[in-house]
């Protein structure tokens, strides 16, 4: 159900009003588990992402393995002129299809590792993927776990094979080989003239070959029918990152990329392996003055000298390339002020930002916190233009979410390819979606599941006093049960959203429950 009028954008007038809220509904969903089955820890999804057209999408999960789906509606639709699906949206032709895909293929990106020098394991799991330009029918990607990135290139390889021989069975030795393969030895030594010793040859072999050469003699058929997904690495940038990466990122140059963790940002070029430049540092001299990480980075979508990252401290730095190599001085900051008086043991805990992500025309960065999501016009660094709350009703259990270790987690966050919308994941495998202009109400809870409207959460307008403090203290550490507050509201913080995807032309969204995704469409 929709929480509001519907949602703006970027791109919308104000006079125009807001469009009219989104109905989504479910599309398909992949890897769904029966009642009571267990989720096995390899399967659980790490990573979503959608490529540049929309066509492809891309999973990873803490195995290491890299999963493919391609879409299949739009292969589908061939008019009688030839037009395809994206020359219809671009003359604002109605089609009913909604986006559908299909498994493609899958492959093993990373394994468990172990760092010997500093007696560190290092797991498989996929912390990112990013898709890089698509050449000659081929598909690349980026994959990172906490060390390696990798990069791959999924290919249709034709599969040749011998379909017949085509020789005269009369001729064929009980071996299978054919009986003029004595040929070889019957034939006598040549002279250093390279005339014959025994000019006997031709006798001996008029019945192999008797004059007219032999009709039955002929090459094997190769024939290449059935295509083979191949997936392959063709770079491994290692050995660059001393702590956990958590971002990597594609530049617009279709040359570079980004790779970021806690301390440094590294920038390399995607043909060259063995070595990258380091042009954001923030490790102090002494390691007992860190003050904030970094959990985030990403390139500007059009502008390939500029780049965002986020900070444990909740602020997101514009830097510009062109100013040095070096570039720990940020060009913008991007930081909200904290209310007077509204301090407290968990406020620098949930200012966190752990994911942002650039608009499709590069105007805004969308940012998400444990508590909100923010909305940043980078013209304007005094504050977000819009604040969407996500799940205010948890305000009252931060004690709780600190004590099981969920006030930690790493929401992502994602934006409709036309810049109308804003979408976030929540617990209980609940994600939220917000219409982001002004004017818009549009606030709309979805759960992850064949009935996304099933379990509607009405988000009171200020935290709700619990009824008594056992409710409250309802979670400890390691506790499996959900918590019930006053108003009946049930929260599982063992099944959280983490990771969405928004198609980048069309709205469409990809999410990952557990080990199962989900697809719906509005």
């Amino acid at each position: 159900m929709d929480g509001g009028d519907g949602g703006g954008g970027e791109v919308a007038s104000a006079a125009a009003g807001p469009p009219t809220p989104l109905e989504w509904k479910f599309s398909q969903v992949f890897g769904e588990r029966s009642a009571g089955e267990e989720v096995q820890e390899v399967d659980i999804i790490s990573a979503i992402e959608f490529d540049k057209t929309g066509d492809h999408l891309a999973t990873g999960d803490r195995g290491g393995r890299v999963v493919l789906f391609e879409r299949t509606d739009s292969k589908e639709i061939n008019l009688q002129n030839g037009e395809n699906r994206r020359d219809l949206e671009r003359m604002d032709y109605p089609v009913t299809r909604h986006p559908e895909f299909r498994y493609k293929t899958e492959f093993q990106s990373h394994e468990p590792e172990f760092d010997y020098l500093k007696s560190l394991e290092i797991e498989e799991k996929i912390n990112k993927i990013r898709w890089c330009q698509a050449a000659n029918g081929a598909l690349f990607l980026l994959s990172t776990n906490d060390k390696t990135i990798k990069y791959w290139k999924v290919q249709e390889k034709k599969i040749k094979k011998i379909s017949e021989m085509n020789v005269d069975p009369s001729k064929v030795a009980g071996n299978g080989s054919v009986a003029s393969s004595s040929i070889s030895s019957s034939r006598n030594q040549c002279l250093a003239n390279g005339s014959r010793k025994d000019r006997s040859f031709d006798s001996l072999n008029n019945d192999l070959f008797p004059p007219g050469g032999i009709p039955s003699l002929r090459l094997p058929v190769v024939t290449s029918g059935e295509t083979n997904l191949l997936a392959r690495c063709r770079r491994v940038y290692a050995h660059a990152h001393d702590y956990h990466i958590n971002s990597i990122s594609n530049n617009s140059d279709g040359e570079t990329f980004i790779s970021a963790d806690d301390l440094r940002i590294n920038l390399w070029n995607l043909e060259i392996s063995n070595q990258s430049f380091n042009i954001v540092d923030v490790k102090p001299t002494n390691m007992e003055d860190l003050t904030e990480v970094i959990t985030s980075a990403e390139f500007h979508p059009t502008h390939c000298n500029m780049l965002g990252y986020s900070s444990s401290k909740g602020s997101i730095r514009l830097i510009d390339l062109r100013q040095s190599a070096l570039c720990d001085s940020h060009s913008k900051l991007f930081e909200e002020q904290e209310a007077p008086g509204s301090r407290s043991f968990f406020t620098e805990i949930i200012a966190s930002v752990s994911d942002i992500k650039f608009a499709r025309d590069g105007r805004y960065i969308l940012s998400r916190d444990y508590m909100t999501l923010k909305l940043w016009d980078i013209n304007m660094d005094s504050g977000p233009v819009s604040t969407f709350q996500v799940h205010e009703y948890l305000r009252p259990k931060l004690c709780d979410l600190y004590e099981n270790d969920s006030i930690f987690d790493k929401f992502e966050c994602c934006l409709s390819g036309d810049g109308l919308r804003v979408a976030t994941g929540s617990y209980s495998n609940l994600f939220r979606v917000f219409g982001c202009a002004p004017g818009s109400t549009e606030a709309t809870t979805l759960e992850a599941s064949k009935n996304p409207m099933r379990k509607q959460v009405q988000t009171p307008s200020r935290p709700t006093r619990s009824l008594s403090s056992s409710i409250t203290r309802a979670v400890r550490r390691g506790a499996e049960s959900p918590v019930v507050d006053a108003n009946g509201n049930s929260f599982d913080f063992t099944t959280k959203l983490l990771h969405l995807a928004w198609h980048p032309s069309e709205n469409s969204i990809a999410c990952a429950a557990a080990n199962s995704l989900y697809m719906y469409y509005a």
